[in-house]
């Protein structure tokens, strides 16, 4: 029901997204995109250039009268940092200079199999393109997806739970998103325990000493989810399987597990499945835990949903590791562009807004219209089926 592209340069004039399949009648509040925006761009450790951006969207079709009229939408980004590059990244053949080609790949980027897939002189081709700066837009459009699931009660956290060898308390005592997303949003590092978040700042302050960088693993929690997003019938419809696929396909992302994850292959199912209960009052199947994160058989089982995401440290070093040079062949360092230390408080931001995505495409899938009022009818119809089940 859903799609999206996204295009643009880390150092072009600007990032476009257009995303097509949103009905019309949902109110586009442009304000909750920008501030998600800028939940991205904060956070201990990112470099000098979130100093330069101050990301906001720019819609140019799609919304009329502060509501979505059932066209793609696409929002525009202008990448501030373009007017010091204007000469590097130009379109004119003219403003070519050789003296500013890259040819230094750096180990853990896209550097190296990218000119050499595509049979490219200069490294800048490959990694203007491959930087993470292209998840500003996937914020945006991430956004715009919480807007199409929160008039049905649901709601997407993105929170740290470690970063290098610090792990922070997930806080169980926390019942409600709200209370969470107020309680890391507080937080330098979006962490909900103190004591963690001064010892991931000291570990960021020494790796900045050593020219090191640090990855970490962050949490992502959907509340309000109905039971049966998603399919069992096919590979491609199961719903952790397409928030898997999505996850992974965010920059420096290493592996997604779901609930417990890994140790669900340590433990007997004895001890693994979620047993089965009934709430009378509510008429509905409930859980009496959550170790499957919220999925069975590629469905939702109306439980929250839970995942973890692992990002790499990123692989721009400030003491860069050895290389060699892609014109000369003789050994060399890596490039150094300008980066963070640490963005692992941004890319909890990033990974809420891809399940995001993910959530609202299933949800139009399952209970899908042209107009808010006729998916808010086929919603309302299918709780009422599943209460009277």
């Amino acid at each position: 029901m859903l799609r999206f592209l996204t295009a643009g340069e880390s150092h072009g004039p600007e990032l476009a997204a257009v995303i097509e399949g949103v009905p019309a009648g949902f109110e586009i509040d442009l304000a909750a995109v920008n501030q998600d925006l800028a939940r991205r761009q904060k956070g201990y450790g990112r470099g000098g250039r979130m100093l330069i951006e101050k990301d906001e969207v720019r819609p140019v079709s799609g919304i009329r009268f502060g509501k979505s009229i059932g066209s793609p939408i696409t929002f525009i980004i202008e990448n501030r940092d373009f007017t010091n590059w204007t000469k590097r990244m130009s379109v004119k053949p003219a403003d070519w200079e050789e003296s500013r080609v890259v040819t230094r790949p750096r180990p853990g980027h896209a550097d190296l199999a990218g000119v050499l897939k595509y049979n490219l002189e200069d490294i800048r081709d490959v990694l203007e393109r491959a930087s993470a700066r292209e998840t500003t837009a996937r914020v945006a459009i991430g956004g715009l997806a919480k807007q199409l699931l929160k008039p049905f009660g649901i709601s997407v956290l993105g929170y740290v739970v470690s970063i290098g060898a610090t792990e922070a308390k997930t806080r169980a005592d926390i019942i409600s998103l709200e209370e969470l997303a107020r309680i890391t949003e507080a937080s330098q590092v979006r962490v909900a325990d103190p004591e963690a978040e001064r010892k991931i700042i000291a570990e960021i302050d020494a790796c900045k000493e050593t020219g090191d960088t640090l990855g970490g693993i962050v949490e992502v929690v959907a509340a309000g989810l109905p039971v049966g997003l998603g399919s069992h019938v096919q590979w491609d419809r199961k719903l952790d399987a397409r928030l898997a696929h999505a996850l992974m396909s965010l920059q420096a992302t290493k592996g997604v597990e779901f609930g417990i994850g890994f140790t669900a292959g340590r433990v007997r199912g004895s001890a693994l499945h979620d047993e089965i209960g009934y709430d009378e009052k509510e008429r509905r199947f409930t859980r009496h835990s959550n170790n499957s994160g919220g999925t069975e058989g590629g469905m939702t089982t109306g439980e929250p949903l839970r995942l973890r995401v692992a990002f790499k440290p990123l692989s721009t070093l400030m003491q860069p590791l050895r290389s060699v040079d892609t014109k000369t062949k003789r050994e060399a360092v890596g490039t150094i562009e300008r980066s963070d230390v640490c963005a692992i408080p941004a890319a909890a931001v990033i990974a809420e807004a891809v399940v995001a995505f993910v959530l609202a495409d299933a949800f139009l899938e399952k209970f899908g219209g042209d107009s808010r009022t006729e998916i808010e009818r086929n919603w309302r119809g299918y709780l009422e089926q599943v209460r009277a089940y």
